[in-house]
Parts: structure tokens; C-alpha cells; sequence
């Protein structure tokens, strides 16, 4: 269920900043966000799966807290990287 190497390294490559950047805030987000979509899917035929949701509003606030960061220190980013994901904000 978690992400497979290469899923992550497409991710990865998809919203990098630079060429070895592999954990700023902007890549934390697209993973998570990746993370969060297959977990909600998972949680729409298995609703009663209480630890996987609890795991699953954890990785929400995750990348709250982590987009709130980038607002606040780089709103350039932020916007691109919101316009990228399809994030409603």
C-alpha cells in the first residue's frame, strides 16, 4: 500500500526544486499528497478502518502544517506548487 520507489521518485521529480532536492517542503507535500490519495481511496471501500484513518488525518495535518511553512516563507512556491498538485487552498 505504501509508495513504491519509483512512484515516489516520479513524484519527486515532478516538484523538485533542484536537481538533488529530495526533501523540502515542496517535495514532503507531494508525497503526502500522493500518500493521502491512495489512503482515501483505500477508505472508501474499507470504512471501518479506524487506524488507517487516524493515520490518514496525521498525513492531512502533516501537510497543513507544511504548506502553511511555505506560504509563509516562499508564496511564490507555494502558489506553483498548489497550481501543480490540484490543491483546493
Amino acid at each position: 500500500m505504501a509508495l513504491t520507489p519509483k512512484e515516489k521518485a516520479k513524484i519527486i521529480e515532478k516538484v523538485r526544486t533542484h536537481e538533488k532536492d529530495t526533501g523540502s517542503s515542496a517535495v514532503q507535500v507531494g508525497v503526502l499528497t500522493e500518500e493521502i490519495a491512495r489512503l482515501t481511496e483505500h477508505l472508501k471501500t474499507h470504512r471501518k478502518d479506524n487506524h488507517s484513518r487516524r493515520g490518514l488525518l496525521r498525513m492531512v495535518a502533516q501537510r497543513k502544517k507544511l504548506l502553511d511553512y511555505m506560504r509563509e516563507t516562499s508564496t511564490r512556491q507555494y502558489n506553483s506548487l498548489i497550481k501543480k498538485l490540484g490543491l483546493r487552498r
